[in-house]
């Protein structure tokens, strides 16, 4: 299906605005004529003299109008919707880096959720690999599961099967079986989660992803009637029990270690409160690094 795309109303911009909008107009080429038709699965042709792949190629692959997306390579004062955006980074074949440069040049916000995050640096990667057997990953405010060692891999649901976009704690707590059973007390676990989210959401709100992640979150009722509630709650320490399937009854004191000033990006961590969980976490740890059954 081709979008249909009209010009937007004139809007203030300033010499900063023109000059990203340059700046996008020519990495959008720079990317396109890197692409070759063969890699898309086009035929080359005996009459191209285009390097790369052709402006309504591009269009086509993208599903979007040929014009509009003409427009966007003329660095044309248009509105460009983070679906369109999506489209034209997996056309390009942008990685993570491109793709973000992306989104910043066009003002807008990934929605989402990168398989790689700036926040986590291979030394962060060592730091969760280090704190092992206790269960630890990194979380942002949205509750996207950024980064993980092998025992948070295992500790409520096999982390591994789950595509990127899925690695949503939020997300899984209301929709993911697995998950839902290994949680003792899920119905308060799922209020609270809920009320912790709405208190960050005002730091964020309007940003696509976090649109997209509560458009996901509505089709359920259970989320829709803790929503509904309006309640909000901040940051803390708690206990939790978890019912893990290959080593039983966990509980752990759950911490967060911020990564900067701000309340995004964090390290959570589990500690274990007795000697029988801190032997289970050993024996999970065995079990995520497949040494043995995990069982003494």
């Amino acid at each position: 299906m081709t979008t249909t795309v009209q010009e937007s109303a004139p809007r203030p911009a300033g010499r900063g605005s023109e000059i990203r909008r340059n700046e996008l107009a020519a990495f959008l080429r720079s990317r396109r004529e890197r692409i070759t038709p063969e890699q898309v699965g086009l035929p080359r042709g005996a009459r191209r003299r285009t390097p790369g792949l052709r402006r309504e190629e591009v269009a086509q692959l993208s599903a979007v109008g040929v014009t509009w997306y003409t427009w966007l390579e003329q660095a044309r004062d248009i509105q460009v919707s983070v679906q369109v955006l999506d489209a034209l980074a997996r056309t390009l074949r942008l990685d993570a880096s491109e793709r973000a440069h992306l989104f910043q040049l066009a003002g807008a916000t990934d929605p989402t959720p990168a398989a790689t995050c700036p926040s986590v640096t291979p030394a962060l990667r060592e730091t969760l690999r280090r704190l092992e057997p206790l269960p630890a990953c990194v979380q942002n405010s949205r509750y996207d599961i950024l980064a993980y060692n092998r025992t948070y891999g295992r500790l409520l649901s096999d982390l591994d099967a789950m595509p990127p976009e899925d690695r949503n704690c939020m997300l899984l707590v209301y929709t993911d079986k697995e998950w839902q059973a290994a949680i003792v007390h899920l119905e308060q676990t799922q209020r609270l989660m809920a009320a912790r989210l709405r208190a960050s959401l005002a730091g964020h709100l309007g940003e696509p992803a976090w649109k997209t992640l509560l458009k996901r979150l509505e089709q359920f009722p259970e989320f829709r009637e803790h929503w509904r509630r309006y309640e909000v709650v901040g940051t803390r320490s708690k206990v939790k029990e978890f019912l893990n399937p290959h080593v039983g009854l966990l509980t752990l004191e759950h911490t967060d270690l911020w990564l900067g000033p701000q309340l995004g990006p964090r390290i959570v961590t589990y500690t274990p409160r007795n000697e029988e969980t801190r032997e289970r976490l050993e024996r999970l740890h065995r079990i995520a690094v497949g040494v043995g059954d995990g069982v003494d």
